[in-house]
């Protein structure tokens, strides 16, 4: 199951969705100006990012920029009730599993959110004796390698 953090008029919370059905992956859409994002999940969503704050909050924003002061000056319980109060400032889509974290929208990483045993049919389902596999087959061969 995947939980999806999506925004209105967000395009690519758009295409997450859209990607996510294409895919029959489960998921729980979840507006971030509708529904309170609880302490507990807005500190689970920031444990989960590997590069610290800077994965999921947008300090370019237009939200954060305006209270003109470093996400380093924050403590955590400040950033929760940040978040809280501005969810504007989070990047988006965000889609969380119990083994993935995608922030954004990127044609490669959200099939981290498609499961093990599928990832692995796509990628054994072209071989030489596919009509396409001149084309397909050698483009995977090649990216494999590098």
């Amino acid at each position: 199951m995947v939980i999806l953090y999506t925004s209105p008029g967000c395009a690519s919370c758009r295409k997450a969705k859209q990607w996510l059905k294409d895919n029959q992956i489960e998921f729980i859409e979840k507006n971030i100006f509708t529904s309170l994002l609880k302490e507990s999940e807005i500190k689970y969503l920031l444990s989960r990012c590997e590069n610290g704050t800077e994965d999921i909050i947008s300090v370019r924003s237009k939200a954060f920029q305006a209270l003109k002061k470093d996400i380093d000056d924050y403590s955590m319980k400040e950033l929760v009730s940040l978040i809280q109060e501005n969810p504007s400032i989070l990047k988006r889509p965000i889609l969380l599993s119990e083994k993935s974290l995608v922030v954004g929208y990127d044609d490669d990483e959200i099939t981290t959110m498609m499961p093990a045993q599928l990832r692995t049919v796509v990628d054994n389902a072209c071989t030489d004796a596919c009509p396409n596999y001149s084309v397909c087959g050698k483009c995977r061969e090649q990216a494999s390698m590098n």
